[in-house]
């Protein structure tokens, strides 16, 4: 029997995941991150991407926006701007979302509104992902 811990995923609307589970996989900066039971403590930024948490040795993934995660003594918490089943995800609206951040990149814009655009690209990427990958 695997051991568990606590995880949370909480987002700026609502709780999106509170129970105990036993591992945990997140997108971070350098690369995907795996969590286990008595990780070490860290505080790590959280890319856009996929969240997968397993219980009862089955994986369910999610879709998340940028955040961060910390692994604590009592448990991990991770923290992101939104975070989506991918039976959440309205296809037809990530696909608008993605023409409308390419088309703002084709426009001459100021740097920050530029990493704003190319952050909703990987946003509306991610969400045609999950959803595509729900329909096979």
């Amino acid at each position: 029997m695997s051991k568990l811990f606590n995880l949370k995923i909480l987002t700026p609307e609502r709780t999106f995941f509170d129970g105990d589970v036993e591992g945990v996989t997140v997108d971070a900066s350098d690369g995907n991150l795996m969590i286990l039971a008595d990780h070490t403590p860290i505080i790590t930024p959280v890319s856009i991407g996929n969240i997968g948490i397993k219980i009862d040795s089955m994986w369910e993934h999610s879709i998340n926006s940028e955040g961060f995660l910390e692994v604590r003594e009592d448990g991990v918490l991770i923290f992101v701007q939104a975070c989506e089943r991918p039976e959440e995800i309205d296809a037809r609206r990530a696909e608008e979302a993605k023409k409308r951040a390419e088309e703002q990149m084709r426009q001459k814009q100021s740097m920050s509104e530029y990493k704003q655009s190319k952050v909703a690209l990987a946003r509306a990427l991610a969400r045609l992902q999950a959803g595509s990958s729900r329909m096979h």
